[in-house]
């Protein structure tokens, strides 16, 4: 009986899921020619057009331009769409991040980011990108269309791939499969803390000493089984041949200064040509080093506390500010915390740098052309160029503003993609009862 009632109960479940409409639909690609008329244009390199005109076709820009000075064929398009007064910025990149990969932590089959074991090269967080996650729409609504989906835990976690927030299945979505492989350096956090024992003490340090060892041997078998021919192959080492060829970038999570130095002197030993600092929260500290060996940051979340009881109160807040002026190529992540449904606010982290020595447009390139940059897709977006993909969107308000921005149209390789989520239809349901404006 027990088991009856269970079945009709699971039935019921399925059968509401189902009948509620989804929050997201893949767009089907669009032929048309349209054109821009009127917005205020962020190029994501730094520049503006005031009064721009914008064409699209076939998934591409094919133009952007000043409008008080061009003069173009305007009987070549097929839809004219005026936006005096509107932004429109280039789609904002998230970086090593878990969206598609993690739903609800505290619902572990929702969370697809994490695999058994210690060194997991092989693993690719491709195949486990969630396009129906109801987690995309809602960052959609803030402007963000890309993402680096990316892998946890370990010592090496697996690889990241760089999907479109848009289309059915991974296949649709993904815009750079496998782009780089993600590591996560041993903390060490010497000396003694207050209040350690000598026994925990000497637990931390023999446990550092294992995983540096560990990781030394892996890269020195990984150098040597891509130099040789295998009839057997070895699954860890064969995803590790583009790392050792500089062909695929090494993500290496790391915090501390110490740490930092030592990541770049591990780099040099094992002669890792790309590499990219994720985390980093003292890579202010070390933009001489940095510079030098010329290593981009992916620089955490903007957002958050100071780590040492002795930091400035806003250090969070002005480390991109002066790794940026310092010329080290960084960008923001909202890495740590409740990630995925965090990304949505990178934009307005992005803003904050601006009150602490950024100006607007170097604090988009935080989120746009840099990271394009960081992640080796520079090529294709990143910035509103021709000839690149015409993904992007247009807010009425300033992008970056938590209270101005209101993204009202955006395009993902030139389709409209749709902007509604279910955080927005229960405003707006709740705000119909009450009867608000």
């Amino acid at each position: 009986m027990k088991i009856k009632y269970f079945s009709i109960f699971i039935l019921a479940i399925i059968l509401f899921t189902a009948s509620k409409p989804s929050a997201q639909t893949a767009v089907a690609p669009s032929t048309k020619a349209i054109l821009f008329k009127g917005g205020i244009a962020h190029l994501g390199n730094g520049k503006v057009i005031e009064n721009s005109l914008i064409g699209i076709k076939d998934g591409k820009i094919i133009l952007i331009t000043d409008a008080a000075t061009a003069r173009i064929d305007g009987s070549v398009f097929d839809e004219r769409i005026t936006i005096t007064g509107k932004h429109v910025y280039p789609g904002i990149i998230a970086p090593s991040s878990t969206i598609g990969l993690n739903e609800l932590d505290a619902v572990r089959a929702t969370n697809d980011f994490t695999e058994v074991g210690y060194i997991n090269s092989h693993v690719r967080s491709l195949i486990s990108y969630n396009t129906d996650s109801k987690i995309i729409p809602t960052v959609r609504t803030n402007g963000i269309l890309l993402v680096q989906a990316s892998p946890r835990g370990g010592l090496i976690s697996g690889s990241s791939s760089i999907m479109k927030l848009d289309g059915w299945n991974w296949e649709d979505a993904v815009l750079k499969s496998d782009d780089g492989i993600h590591l996560n350096w041993p903390e060490m956090n010497a000396p003694k803390r207050p209040r350690e024992t000598d026994q925990s003490y000497n637990e931390r340090v023999k446990n550092y000493n294992t995983s540096i060892s560990n990781l030394t041997n892996f890269f020195a078998d990984a150098k040597a089984y891509s130099q040789i021919a295998h009839d057997e192959k070895n699954i860890r080492f064969e995803a590790m041949k583009d790392i050792i060829a500089g062909e695929k970038i090494l993500y290496v999570h790391t915090n501390s200064l110490k740490d930092i130095i030592e990541v770049i002197a591990f780099a040099k030993k094992f002669e890792i040509k790309k590499y990219v600092l994720v985390g980093a929260r003292d890579a202010y500290l070390a933009t001489a080093i940095l510079k030098e060996n010329n290593v981009p940051v992916i620089l955490a979340r903007v957002h958050e506390l100071p780590e040492k009881m002795d930091d400035d109160v806003d250090l969070p807040y002005k480390r991109a500010a002066e790794l940026f002026k310092a010329g080290v190529l960084v960008c923001l992540t909202n890495e740590g915390d409740m990630e995925a449904m965090g990304t949505r606010n990178l934009p307005f982290q992005a803003g904050t740098t601006v009150a602490y020595g950024l100006t607007k447009e170097e604090a988009l390139m935080l989120i746009t052309s840099n990271t394009a940059k960081i992640l080796g897709i520079e090529d294709k977006v990143g910035v509103l160029e021709e000839n690149k993909h015409a993904t992007f969107f247009i807010s009425e308000g300033d992008a970056l503003d938590m209270i101005s921005n209101n993204v009202v149209k955006a395009f993902i390789d030139g389709k409209e993609i749709e902007l509604p989520n279910e955080q927005l239809q229960l405003y707006n349901k709740y705000k119909q009862k009450y009867g608000l404006k």
